[in-house]
């Protein structure tokens, strides 16, 4: 639904936003679809459910090829430089870990897919991470890992019913202190704390607080991993975790905004439960279309996430 949501606004600054739409609070486009972010956490799913806990790198190497690098089916669309990148490298016959040597191995393109680790390893943040990370090693390096390991570990929080603090704070414990994602993630919650409870704190107030504490500003790219990774988290605290505000203040700051609001979503909805989404954003999520990735088409998040709940290794199938 965050990616739903959020793909109309995404590289637009908030002033562009309000200009087209005023404040987004729902749905602005006619066929609202899931883009790149979750077909890809599709496919990671799918890893998970196949391979449980003993999810090695040559599996997910293994599934790229089958899943993706493999398949003739014309122009690759709609994902990241990160995914391209770790493409080619594939298809010129490189292997792990040197696929994740390119120029954008410190994308959120892991971030975007990291969710699913959090609902299998519910309770266990640093087994999130883990798992994450060996996804993350064919496409991944430094920043780009370490922003996955936090999204799937402060899921892995949530899942269990930690408050917001709490949640923060797991994703904190498995990325390394003095990283930028860490350092990022910090001034992002902190201006959060700061601003919602300023007596004359607006919503714009706090999504203008968290987001100046967060972009860097003038760079181009709004797929760093430190940065999306700590406006998804700015906005889920700045929300106290409640799902559609969490979500709609990351689509209302700009950005990546389709990966943010996916991964303030998907912390929310793991913290909130199924019961706090709005009914009519539920109903309008289809089973992927598979628009970025072909083999991901008609299978629906829902689905994977009831086959996360019993994960057998080697048995699940494609």
């Amino acid at each position: 639904m965050g990616d739903a949501l959020g793909a109309p606004a995404e590289n637009l600054k908030p002033s562009q936003i309000r200009a087209r739409w005023g404040r987004i609070e729902g749905f602005v486009a006619d066929d609202p679809a899931g883009t790149d972010d979750t077909e890809y956490a599709i496919f990671s799913g799918l890893l998970l459910a196949r391979h449980g806990a003993a999810l090695t790198v040559g599996h997910v190497e293994a599934a790229w090829h089958e899943w993706i690098a493999d398949r003739n089916e014309g122009p690759f669309r709609g994902a990241g430089f990160s995914e391209r990148g770790t493409l080619e490298n594939l298809r010129r016959g490189l292997a792990a870990p040197i696929t994740a040597q390119h120029r954008h191995a410190w994308s959120d393109g892991l971030a975007m897919r990291a969710a699913p680790f959090g609902v299998f390893a519910a309770g266990r943040p640093a087994e999130a991470a883990r798992l994450v990370a060996v996804d993350g090693t064919v496409s991944h390096e430094g920043e780009g890992v370490h922003g996955g390991r936090a999204v799937a570990a402060g899921v892995a929080a949530a899942m269990v019913g930690e408050g917001p603090e709490q949640v923060v704070a797991a994703a904190l414990s498995v990325v390394p202190a003095d990283s930028w994602t860490a350092r990022t993630l910090h001034r992002a919650v902190t201006a959060a704390r700061e601003a919602r409870y300023r007596p004359d704190a607006t919503q714009l107030s706090v999504e203008r607080a968290v987001r100046s504490a967060t972009v860097v500003g003038g760079y181009p790219w709004p797929d760093l991993a430190p940065e999306a990774v700590g406006l998804a988290f700015g906005a889920f605290l700045a929300s106290d975790g409640e799902f559609a505000p969490s979500v709609l203040t990351a689509v209302n700051m700009g950005r990546d905004a389709d990966t943010t609001a996916a991964v303030a979503g998907a912390l929310a909805g793991a913290l909130r439960g199924e019961a706090a989404i709005p009914r009519e954003w539920g109903e309008a999520i289809r089973p992927a279309r598979g628009s970025c990735l072909p083999s991901m088409a008609g299978r629906h998040v829902v689905d994977i996430a009831d086959r996360l709940l019993e994960p057998a290794a080697g048995g699940a199938g494609a």
